[in-house]
């Protein structure tokens, strides 16, 4: 079973979208095992954008993850990242398919709404970031038999 990191960024936060994006997330199959609302803080921002430290954009980076709260939550199934990924659709919206996420509702590559671990290695290091062990669940849904063979 694999876990990933997902954020609604300030922009998602800011425009009423947090339900939308957990929808779409559960609709999928996948397990909700960490949620809360939070403000990120330079430091934190700056740890989670580290690999962009040298890029020219990481301090706009940092200025908008940490200007509005984001809504951090832990996501569980087989393959976990790359159905998150599939469902929230490329970083720029233009190039996101009608029926993701950012296809549907984000037209702009710096307000893309959501942000989602791109490996087992990146999922590691953001859900450590964000939350600690004890507030990660492990527990039991009834419905995994109707969304995966067993």
């Amino acid at each position: 079973m694999e876990r990933t990191l997902v954020l609604v960024k300030p922009d998602g936060v800011q425009r009423g979208l947090v339900g939308q994006v957990i929808s779409r997330l559960e609709r999928r199959g996948l397990k909700l095992c960490a949620m809360k609302l939070m403000q990120v803080d330079d430091s934190l921002a700056r740890k989670h954008y580290a690999e962009h430290s040298s890029r020219p954009f990481f301090a706009n980076l940092v200025m908008f993850l940490s200007s509005s709260p984001v809504v951090a939550m832990v996501w569980e199934a087989d393959a976990a990242i790359e159905v998150v990924r599939n469902t929230m659709g490329p970083t720029n919206p233009a190039e996101s398919p009608m029926g993701t996420i950012r296809g549907d509702m984000a037209l702009d590559i710096g307000r893309n709404l959501v942000h989602g671990s791109d490996s087992v290695e990146s999922a590691a290091r953001e859900v450590a970031l964000f939350f600690s062990p004890n507030e990660i669940l492990d527990y039991d849904r009834t419905t995994d038999i109707w969304t995966k063979e067993a």
